[in-house]
């Protein structure tokens, strides 16, 4: 893993962590994408060299949905930056750890993303995500 690549936190309105986030971070929001597959719409910042995904659910039934029901608004997963998503995911399957989704898919700012258990990382959601190169 490279380095870290953002922070997920769940928020239950985009429009109103957009403004709390922009007074802050003293910026404003780069992004907004829609992540349909997943039933979310995120908002990018960065922070120095680093980044935060707000995360709002559109379907009920959604993960983002299901978290903010349990535990509320907050820290949803941290992602890391990976070079190559599939040998990754082959090296933690061999160290025991066990992938959400061993066939990464498309996320939200342009990666391709896995997520493993949080049971076996310290009850954290961890992403991988791997920039998808243009052709």
């Amino acid at each position: 893993m490279n380095k870290i690549e953002h922070l997920g936190i769940a928020v239950k309105s985009l429009e109103e962590s957009n403004v709390l986030f922009a007074k802050l971070l003293g910026t404003e929001h780069y992004k907004i994408e829609e992540v349909v597959s997943e039933g979310v719409r995120t908002s990018f910042f960065k922070s120095g060299p680093n980044k935060i995904e707000l995360l709002e659910a559109t379907k009920a039934d959604s993960p983002i949905a299901k978290f903010l029901e349990k535990k509320g608004e907050g820290i949803h997963h941290i992602a890391f930056a990976v070079v190559d998503i599939k040998a990754e995911i082959d090296r933690l399957k061999e160290e025991g750890f066990k992938i959400l989704n061993e066939t990464p898919k498309k996320g939200a700012d342009n990666k391709l993303v896995a997520f493993l258990h949080p049971k076996g990382t310290n009850g954290v959601l961890v992403e991988l995500c791997q920039e998808i190169k243009e052709v």
